[in-house]
């Protein structure tokens, strides 16, 4: 093959810079080795890549195309030895982080944001989890760090989980729906007769977590808590909420609260990662995760 990511640079440094000396200056290079490794190209590829036009070096159209098309390669070429060189300095070439849909995504924004200002070049990505999904995420290979992973970690090890806080939640109903003539508290066998809005378990291999679902009880399954606020509101079922949205819902006179013979627990949430991770990334987000000024903005009543 004839074209080298070396001659795709010095076509770009002439191009840019506009003559053959100045592109070797920029290169580091002396000009006869600039016009030696031109002319060598030209002889092997068979076309010309350089014209004179005036004092400066003009790319010929054959040139023109091959330097628009190399462009890209350079551009990739640069980014793999910068993620290269991050990685061999303990910084992680991308951090993905798993967040179970109880807490909405963009309350970890500002964290990002502080993050990439710190001038940290490791890519985040962001992914929802529901319910078992955080954990298996995590286990899967999927997901580097865990915030928000619901209830204990699978048995078997290898992760390490800290409490973030816990989350409240309340039995809500839309005012129109018949569940909301019954008598409290709402018993079990009461309950049962009415379609449980349920989300719908991310995991992949792990055993599927049900939250508030009874034996036997229809379902309806929805992908994120704005879905199965939504699916509240609409009548289409049952079940409980995170207290903060359906007292939002119940204020507005989109949903009326009921107390249940058992009343369900808080749900303890937590973030993890998996114990053999060593990257920078990492252990800059899990220590910031854990300051209390970064908790309270997590877990905050909307």
């Amino acid at each position: 093959m004839n074209i080298s990511l070396e001659l795709l640079q010095l076509l770009d440094a002439i191009d840019r810079r506009g003559s053959f000396s100045a592109a070797a200056q920029a290169l580091h290079r002396v000009p006869s080795a600039v016009t030696h490794a031109i002319g060598k190209a030209e002889t092997q590829l068979g076309y010309a890549l350089f014209e004179r036009v005036g004092r400066r070096a003009v790319l010929t159209e054959a040139g023109r195309s091959l330097l628009d098309g190399g462009r890209p390669l350079l551009d990739a070429a640069g980014h793999l030895e910068r993620r290269a060189r991050q990685v061999a300095s303990g910084w992680e070439a991308e951090l993905r982080i798993a967040v179970d849909a109880l807490i909405p995504a963009e309350r970890l924004f500002p964290l990002i944001a502080d993050f990439y200002a710190a001038g940290h070049g490791t890519e985040i990505r962001l992914s929802c989890e529901v319910l078992a999904g955080c954990w298996d995420a995590l286990l899967g290979g999927r997901a580097d760090l865990a915030v928000g992973a619901p209830g204990e970690a699978p048995p078997g090890g290898g992760l390490t989980a800290l409490p973030l806080g816990s989350v409240d939640f309340v039995f809500a109903i839309a005012p129109t729906h018949a569940l909301a003539a019954e008598a409290e508290p709402l018993t079990a066998d009461t309950i049962r007769r009415h379609r449980a809005i349920v989300l719908a378990d991310t995991t992949r291999n792990l055993a599927a977590r049900s939250s508030g679902l009874l034996s036997g009880q229809a379902v309806l399954s929805v992908p994120d808590v704005a879905s199965k606020v939504a699916a509240h509101v609409a009548g289409l079922g049952v079940g409980y909420l995170p207290r903060t949205l359906a007292e939002r819902e119940a204020t507005a006179g989109r949903l009326v609260l009921r107390q249940t013979a058992e009343a369900r627990l808080p749900t303890q949430l937590h973030l993890a990662w998996c114990s053999s991770h060593r990257g920078q990334a990492l252990r800059w987000f899990s220590e910031r995760l854990r300051t209390p000024e970064v908790l309270v903005a997590l877990l905050a009543e909307e």
